[in-house]
């Protein structure tokens, strides 16, 4: 998934940041609500984690804002306020879910794999495309003979091709969303990901064709 933090504790967020990331996660990360209100509304997220108290505008703010505008995006509030007030405000606010500071890292993850099964619409958490299935409870692909063996770039790039299943995904949102906006990657590493993952799925009936000058598409193996 891609996913927008808005978190002006540095050391939190790179601890955030790097913890999602490790799990195959694009992680962009903003360090106030102005920008990074700015930017949910502009680039939009599969998910947003915002802090409470933010400069420049408070993470409340930011969480009305996306109710108004960008609803489709679930939030995970995050904040060292710990009484039920703050935590109903922070709720009827429009966030998803709250965790208050500190928290284990695994309890994020857990939080931030049930929120990602909430995008746009709810989904159920097996689906299957060609003989693979793909359970969103537990980022699993597998095949009739088992589970595919996936690095975490090679997963996040399954992720958003089957997300657009048979739509043309471009290289720069590829990119965007395998390694977060802005990213220092070359091209091709984007097209050694593509060859890997396609040899371990087109055994399956599921392809990744490349749309010259548009970018890729993911496909069954028998459609042009």
């Amino acid at each position: 998934m891609r996913i927008v933090l808005i978190e002006d504790n540095t050391m939190l967020a790179r601890a955030v940041s790097q913890a999602l990331r490790d799990e195959g996660h694009a992680v962009d990360w903003l360090t106030d609500g102005e920008h990074g209100a700015a930017f949910l509304l502009n680039e939009g997220a599969d998910l947003a984690i915002v802090d409470i108290n933010l400069p420049k505008r408070s993470g409340l703010d930011v969480v009305r804002l996306l109710g108004s505008e960008r609803a489709d995006i679930p939030v995970l509030v995050l904040t060292a306020r710990d009484s039920l007030d703050d935590r109903i405000q922070g709720l009827d606010a429009g966030a998803d879910d709250y965790m208050t500071k500190p928290f284990e890292m695994a309890e994020l993850s857990a939080r931030v794999r049930a929120l990602g099964r909430r995008r746009g619409k709810r989904m159920p958490n097996i689906e299957t495309y060609g003989a693979l299935s793909y359970d969103r409870l537990t980022r699993q692909l597998s095949g009739p003979e088992g589970s595919l063996d996936l690095p975490r770039r090679e997963l996040a790039l399954w992720e958003v091709l089957f997300d657009h299943a048979e739509r043309v995904v471009s290289k720069d949102v590829l990119c965007d969303t395998i390694y977060g906006t802005g990213a220092s990657v070359e091209v091709n590493a984007v097209e050694l990901l593509v060859s890997r993952l396609r040899r371990k799925i087109e055994t399956h009936g599921v392809t990744i064709r490349a749309i010259r000058g548009l970018g890729y598409v993911l496909r069954p193996v028998d459609r042009p």
